[in-house]
């Protein structure tokens, strides 16, 4: 083929086109799958550290193996129905029998999606723990709430109050109050940020109360039977103990 034909040009420029375009799309293939599995993980990771669970993930050896083993040790997948709607919901066993609730929250902070899980232990009233992160809130400012020293403010404190009324947790410009089981402090210069997350709080856990509030029932419930069912066996047993006499 004459290399100074203008075909020769043509020809070569369009086998390049299509070479370069199935190496990228052969790249983005292989580049999209790892960042799933990116994404996946990091969402485990934070499940996990709701839970107080996989603290070790970042000295491990094999981190991704790691965070799925203590997934698939500790956490199962779930899910509820409210008003037609599907709603997930994390349930965690932990070595003790202890189990925990973590709930999937998600806002809208000053510049972008602000997320996070919040764990409840099983009283379905006093939160366990919680890990926030964000898409691009400022750094020092907003971008604080992914720290632990923001999110740790929220283990121990109650969702209702000692009326039984649902009030989450508020976030407070300022600073909480001391002793308040239902407040913590904001990020000093990211008042909006700390009001997305207090909202965030409300609205989500808000969608899970009827769940929670049936389960309740559901336990008293069967725990009045058994101590009535323990009561009987005990009078039972009285009355043996006398007849025997």
């Amino acid at each position: 083929m004459d290399t100074n034909k203008n075909s020769y040009t043509i020809i070569y420029a369009v086998i390049m086109v299509i070479v370069v375009a199935v190496v990228l799309a052969l790249a983005a293939s292989l580049l999209k799958e790892r960042q799933q599995r990116n994404v996946e993980i990091e969402r485990k990771q934070m499940i996990l550290k709701s839970v107080k669970l996989a603290s070790e993930a970042s000295a491990a050896a094999d981190k991704d193996s790691y965070i799925e083993q203590e997934y698939a040790k500790y956490i199962t997948d779930s899910s509820i129905t409210k008003d037609g709607k599907e709603l997930i919901l994390y349930v965690c066993n932990g070595d003790n029998g202890d189990k925990y609730y973590v709930i999937p929250v998600r806002g809208a902070g000053l510049w972008g999606p602000v997320w996070g899980y919040v764990s409840l232990k099983d009283d379905y009233n006093t939160i366990y723990g919680a890990v926030f992160d964000h898409k691009s809130e400022t750094p020092g400012l907003g971008a604080e709430i992914s720290t632990d020293a923001f999110a740790s403010q929220f283990g121990g404190k109650s969702i209702f109050d000692s009326n039984g009324n649902y009030v989450s947790v508020k976030v407070v410009k300022g600073g909480a109050k001391a002793g308040s089981q239902h407040e913590v402090d904001a990020i000093s210069g990211g008042t909006i940020t700390s009001q997305a997350v207090e909202e965030m709080l409300f609205k989500n856990i808000n969608e899970y109360l009827d769940f929670f509030s049936s389960q309740a029932k559901t336990r008293a419930e069967a725990i009045k039977a058994m101590s009535e069912a323990q009561a009987a066996a005990d009078s039972l047993s009285v009355t043996n103990q006398m007849e025997n006499n």
